[in-house]
């Protein structure tokens, strides 16, 4: 049975479209999951799909908070997610520093627009307890939320709202890079729903897809067409995206301090809590899949 892969299909996952795109043998699905990474933890739990490649936060986060649906298996993206900080065309609010003491959108509960909202309160000396949010699933609920007045703002990834904003349907008013690397990769824990041969063989070529987007030669000319071409985004933001993204050398490989950094910045903002004597790091990772480093 081909692993099933949960995703989200925007330009961060185009070295992963790269390869379904020659995979001749069918040996993983694309699952697509628009609603972001609360959806994927979501489906990892309901055992609707086998392996996700998800934000880190929410990742960490859920398995801190007592989630066995998976566990880490391998690295996608090395570089710092960063998050805009949205509201509607007509609000009055200028600065992140008015969304105090207001309402929130996020797509799930322990997404990482949630997450990052409590990032945000934590850099802007709110009290992360009096944080307010509401649902709304995906990014036309929260675009509507905020233009409805039923939410101040909403957080989601840059590039991939800054069409919205250039068609005047909403507005940036700051951003909230992540203080860690932005996307790992989760699987399921039973060896039944993900083979620890096919995982580590389906690792392994992404690696290769993957290296081969983040060279300088595919960086000046074949990526911007590839990322064009599947996503439609404009020429000038795709080269500015490219500036700041990097994916690792191995995928089968994790840095541990990415788990450490991630779990220290999540435990001030109040979004875990260390048991007595520390987090284990081996219960955040499948040992026999991935290595840290």
């Amino acid at each position: 049975m081909p692993l099933k892969v949960g995703y989200v299909r925007e330009h961060f996952s185009t070295p992963l479209l790269q390869f379904q795109d020659v995979d001749q043998n069918q040996t993983f699905t694309l699952v697509e999951c628009p609603s972001g990474t609360g959806q994927l933890i979501s489906r990892l739990t309901k055992d609707e799909i086998d392996v996700a490649i998800a934000l880190t936060d929410p990742l960490i986060s859920g398995i801190a908070n007592g989630s066995t649906a998976y566990k880490l298996c391998g690295s996608y993206v090395s570089t710092p997610l960063n998050w805009a900080v949205i509201t509607g065309k007509d609000t009055k609010f200028k600065d992140i520093s008015d969304l105090k003491d207001t309402t929130i959108g996020i797509s799930r509960l322990g997404s990482g627009s949630q997450t990052m909202a409590y990032v945000m309160a934590l850099q802007q000396g709110w009290p992360t307890e009096n944080l307010k949010f509401q649902i709304n699933n995906d990014i036309r609920g929260l675009l509507n939320s905020v233009n409805n007045g039923s939410t101040s703002a909403f957080m989601w990834e840059w590039f991939t709202t800054k069409p919205f904003v250039d068609a005047g349907e909403a507005r940036f008013i700051g951003s909230v890079p992540t203080p860690w690397p932005s996307w790992l990769i989760a699987a399921h824990p039973s060896s039944t729903r993900a083979p620890p041969d096919a995982l580590r063989s389906f690792l392994t070529s992404l690696s290769g897809y993957v290296r081969a987007f983040n060279s300088v030669a595919s960086r000046e000319g074949h990526n911007v067409e590839v990322i064009k071409a599947k996503f439609g985004y404009p020429e000038e933001d795709i080269k500015a995206w490219l500036k700041t993204v990097a994916y690792p050398e191995d995928c089968l490989v994790i840095p541990s301090d990415v788990i450490t950094n991630t779990l220290s910045v999540l435990e001030k903002a109040g979004v875990v809590k260390a048991p007595e004597g520390g987090f284990d790091l081996a219960h955040f990772v499948d040992k026999d899949i991935v290595n840290l480093a």
